[in-house]
């Protein structure tokens, strides 16, 4: 439990979160000895003298509000339907920022089925879009601005396996991803990104086959998990103490 004074972090997520929040659900030690995300805060504490508490939760629950965390659902809970009271259940930021120093968020791999611009967005459409996505971050990002003394981590969307998805879907995702790091990400403010969707390419189109459990599925495996954990909790610790400075996107730490 956190005590007075700690910085208390939270993590929003679904199923690909979770895999990574494990770390290795057998709780075999993998890599640097780190099976859990928890673990790792739990030694770096220890040897650093730190008080970072950090938790986890699905964002949003499947009832009452259904199990959709897509750019549409933050923003219908956060922006749209934003105050001081849950929507359906949910936390809104001006809950969520009373209790926690940071949040963390994800889009779980669907985000990446992607159609065609078509040249009218509406804000408030569920269908998944560039064009849509990119008024509903806008709008986010106004948001998550207003609560200057809270930072924010938004991870780059999980990708899809070669198997699950077509060429033009993995682009549009692709597309999506680069905007979200070059154009709505700026410097200077209190979000910031992790990028776990070139830890699962690899630098390609699809979650790589030897990143994905059984080879096929979207969701990544334990050994990718095993490795990428560590990057998380390294990439967190550093926007709390160098507002991101020694670590790339990834996590890694700059050469």
């Amino acid at each position: 439990m956190p005590q007075e004074g700690s910085y208390k972090i939270i993590f929003l997520h679904h199923s690909t979160g979770n895999v990574i929040w494990e770390g290795n659900p057998k709780g075999i030690k993998l890599f640097n000895k780190v099976s859990a995300v928890p673990e790792w805060f739990t030694k770096y504490n220890s040897e650093k003298g730190t008080d970072y508490f950090i938790t986890e939760t699905n964002f949003p629950k499947e009832k009452p509000y259904g199990w959709a965390n897509y750019p549409y659902d933050y923003y219908n809970i956060w922006v749209k339907n934003g105050g001081d009271s849950a929507y359906k259940e949910e936390p809104t930021l001006e809950i969520l920022t009373k209790g926690y120093n940071m949040i963390i968020f994800k889009h779980c791999f669907p985000v990446g089925y992607i159609e065609e611009d078509v040249g009218n967005p509406v804000i408030d459409s569920k269908e998944k879009r560039l064009e849509i996505y990119k008024l509903q971050y806008a709008a986010l990002k106004e948001k998550l601005l207003g609560f200057p003394e809270t930072k924010f981590i938004l991870w780059t969307a999980a990708a899809l396996n070669r198997t699950k998805t077509t060429p033009e879907y993995a682009a549009r995702t692709k597309k999506f991803v680069e905007w979200v790091k070059n154009e709505w990400d700026t410097e200077n403010d209190n979000i910031y990104l992790w990028d776990f969707y070139e830890l699962e390419t690899e630098g390609g189109l699809y979650l790589t086959d030897k990143n994905s459990r059984k080879g096929k599925d979207s969701h990544p495996d334990e050994g990718f998990a095993g490795k990428a954990a560590p990057l998380f909790c390294q990439r967190i610790v550093d926007i709390i103490e160098t507002n991101g400075q020694k670590t790339t996107l990834t996590g890694e730490f700059e050469k």
